[in-house]
């Protein structure tokens, strides 16, 4: 990669990992074909020249090359973390290098944290592109001045999306943010092949326990949930899912997973991993009717999903491992807490792999040339991904895999449009 001569406004560990971080993105990038041919195209047409960018998101190695993507495009970009723990610091290095300023130390504290947000904002954004939706509400509670500068913007993530459009139905929207998590390409393969493989390559390298016997229970069977259920059973774990949708807790039963409610669940689980989105799905009520030994994780964005507040006021707290927290609690029983119950495949893993996040980050990247492109014009709302993106980033993905599909013969496409013709 070219290295920048000029180092931009940051706050980062140690710019000595940069070496290692041009690596780690160089690695990354190879299994990300269909965001480099973007690049390819930004490069000649600069569809974001002179576009000021505002990005909170995982600082990891594949959004480090979408990020160097956005900048062949001709964006200005500064980038902050979406979550503490979430920072790859070579890679966050190796970003500044870049002419990229960038504001993310993995294990910072919640000041920390919100103080690189407001580093992020600082840079007069006129396109935000936010993970969870911190650097929005920031945005629009405590530096509303910017808000005349931002034409719009893209969200990554279901939580984001939810913090969204309670905004749009209050009407605090203030600009168009483009819902990157409801395309297709994203929440199919990211959600579910990402999110199940990386949560498990968590689980597994903080506790180094084995899955194979084990009673795995996934708290929430949405996409991520199908992701992570069907990882577990195929390590070999015995499976229980908990819901509170019946369409979704019919279909965990007809995949052949056992269904039960948390209290249920709590008495037989050896594992347990939140990814709904919901606060304190694992309580009180919960932990009091866990067995010795049981381990805890959350695969959703905030770490709500767990009451570590009440584990920390009821449970003698040790560290007895690299993310992992035990709570010894009053009836001898102890909990372990993997990475501070925050998401557990980048606190204590890598992420999704690259070759997931190739679609997930090309559908970042098109959505913002199209909010640069429509952006002025549209209402203030969430859309989804206009499907002509979507397609074409599947049309993309299956030709880096040398998948070749049918096209439909005239006759077919008169027959599909036609009423006339049946039995």
């Amino acid at each position: 990669m070219a290295v920048a001569k000029m180092k931009r406004p940051h706050d980062v560990k140690d710019m000595k990992l940069a070496q290692k971080g041009h690596g780690r993105i160089e690695w990354a990038a190879r299994s990300m074909p269909v965001l480099a041919s973007i690049a390819e195209r930004f490069r000649k047409q600069k569809p974001l020249k002179g576009m000021r960018v505002s990005a909170c998101l995982h600082v990891t190695s594949e959004t480090a090359f979408l990020m160097t993507t956005l900048q062949a495009g001709g964006a200005d970009i500064t980038l902050c973390a979406s979550n503490p723990l979430s920072t790859q610091d070579d890679v966050a290095a190796a970003l500044i290098d870049e002419g990229i300023s960038v504001f993310a130390i993995k294990g910072e504290d919640r000041k920390t944290y919100f103080s690189h947000i407001e580093a992020a904002l600082d840079h007069r954004p006129q396109m935000t592109m936010d993970d969870g939706c911190d650097l929005v509400s920031q945005l629009h509670s405590g530096r509303r001045d910017l808000l005349k500068n931002v034409i719009g913007g893209t969200e990554e993530t279901t939580t984001g999306v939810i913090r969204l459009r309670a905004m749009e139905r209050s009407g605090a929207l203030a600009f168009p943010v483009i819902s990157v998590n409801d395309a297709l390409t994203k929440h199919m393969f990211d959600n579910r092949y990402g999110t199940g493989q990386s949560t498990i390559d968590g689980m597994v390298r903080a506790t180094n326990r084995l899955l194979a016997g084990s009673v795995f229970v996934v708290l929430g069977y949405g996409w991520c949930g199908r992701g992570l259920a069907m990882r577990a059973k195929g390590m070999g774990a015995d499976v229980v899912v908990t819901e509170i949708d019946p369409l979704k807790a019919l279909e965990a039963t007809m995949d052949g997973f056992r269904v039960m409610t948390g209290l249920e669940a709590a008495k037989i689980g050896d594992f347990f991993c939140t990814v709904t989105g919901n606060t304190s799905v694992l309580a009180q009520a919960h932990f009091q009717r866990m067995k010795d030994g049981a381990i805890v994780a959350n695969s959703g964005h905030f770490n709500v999903e767990i009451d570590i507040a009440w584990l920390e006021k009821n449970g003698k707290k040790r560290t007895v491992r690299e993310f992992v927290d035990e709570y010894t609690l009053k009836n001898g029983h102890r909990v372990a807490v993997l990475g501070e119950g925050r998401l557990i495949n980048l606190a204590a893993a890598e992420g999704h792999p690259s070759s997931v996040m190739d679609m997930s980050f090309a559908n970042q990247a098109l959505s913002a040339e199209h909010m640069a492109k429509h952006g002025k014009k549209l209402d203030k709302k969430v859309y989804a991904v206009p499907p002509e993106i979507d397609r074409e980033i599947a049309r993309l993905k299956l030709k880096t895999m040398s998948v070749k599909i049918d096209k439909l013969t005239p006759e077919q496409e008169k027959y599909l449009a036609s009423w006339e013709e049946g039995t």
